[in-house]
């Protein structure tokens, strides 16, 4: 069993950047695939970036290419999101999730989910 607690969001301009992070309770971290969601008003949860259980991999959605950095640290059990370049379209609930499997970006074979944090992105 696995918990997830997202924390780093909040209100930003549009241009600016948050790191979101997101620590996993458990010593099995380290077992699991992790990755970040997001789910906009109205909109269905979108896969946004996974990272391979060792950090060697990673895999991004298209529109996140060259902005979001996915990384972990599983010394400390944590997965974090580095947003750059924010737009007013990133504005979502963000919410990771550990699985078995890497790359996933079908949020149905994701084990374990956080809460979410708000990401507000002004223009």
């Amino acid at each position: 069993q696995v918990q997830l607690v997202e924390s780093g969001g909040g209100l930003v301009q549009a241009g600016g950047s948050l790191r979101l992070s997101c620590a996993a309770s458990g010593r099995t971290f380290s077992s699991y695939a992790m990755g970040w969601f997001r789910q906009a008003p109205g909109k269905e949860r979108e896969f946004v970036a996974a990272i391979s259980r060792s950090g060697i991999s990673v895999y991004y959605a298209d529109f996140v290419k060259g902005r979001f950095t996915i990384s972990r640290d599983n010394a400390k059990n944590t997965v974090y999101l580095q947003m750059n370049s924010l737009k007013p379209e990133d504005t979502a609930v963000y919410y990771c999730a550990g699985g078995h499997r890497f790359p996933v970006v079908d949020s149905h074979e994701y084990d374990y989910w956080g809460q979410g944090t708000q990401v507000t992105v002004s223009s």
